[in-house]
């Protein structure tokens, strides 16, 4: 009964402490703010349930007309990492002697995610929404990841990477957008400052 009459005032209050309280240990907003892009891992490949659980919640991103406009390859093959890496590193040597600590070309990561859209174009941004569910479901399982776009280049425009291209078995009228590098994170970055002036809300 003390709850039904409570006075608006106090209801006020109530909401107040709620949503300082939900800002504070909303495990979505934790994720959301801890998430880092990782260009350091640990060898050690993700387990197969762990990135069907980051794949399903990617496919479970808004998206409009519910048309899905996207395909996804999910590379656990590390045979298919380092041959292609061996492909990337003999057309392009200086890029591996940049970092000595090199093992391949998608940032050493054991795993990599491919998001693909239609050729005839659309569908970018219902594919970025999906990658950032698959980024923030990664952060949540303890994983780090980063998006990648050198290594898409060089896929599509290489001749010699096309063989590893076509093991994707993307359909003809579907391209690599962007891929998303996935791994046990060897590195904590620090955030990177974000200019707020940018926003303005209109009251």
């Amino acid at each position: 009964m003390a709850c039904l009459l409570m006075s608006p005032l106090a209801a006020s209050a109530q909401v107040a402490t709620e949503t300082h309280e939900t800002t504070i240990s909303n495990t979505v907003i934790n994720t959301i703010m801890a998430r880092r892009s990782v260009r350091k891992y640990k060898d050690t490949p993700v387990e197969h349930a762990k990135l069907e659980t980051i794949v399903k919640c990617g496919i479970n991103a808004p998206n409009g007309m519910n048309s899905q406009p996207w395909v996804v390859r999910v590379i656990e093959s590390q045979e298919f990492i380092k041959g292609v890496s061996e492909v990337f590193v003999k057309a392009n040597p200086q890029m591996a002697e940049r970092d000595p600590n090199f093992k391949n070309m998608f940032r050493n990561a054991p795993n990599v995610i491919c998001i693909c859209t239609p050729k005839k174009g659309g569908g970018q941004i219902d594919a970025g929404l999906m990658g950032e569910n698959m980024i923030l479901a990664a952060q949540s399982l303890g994983l780090g990841t980063c998006c990648l776009g050198g290594p898409v280049h060089f896929l599509k425009n290489s001749a010699e990477a096309k063989p590893w291209i076509e093991k994707l078995e993307i359909p003809d009228d579907y391209d690599i957008c962007y891929m998303i590098a996935v791994g046990y994170p060897d590195e904590t970055p620090e955030a990177k400052p974000r200019d707020e002036s940018k926003v303005k809300y209109i009251k």
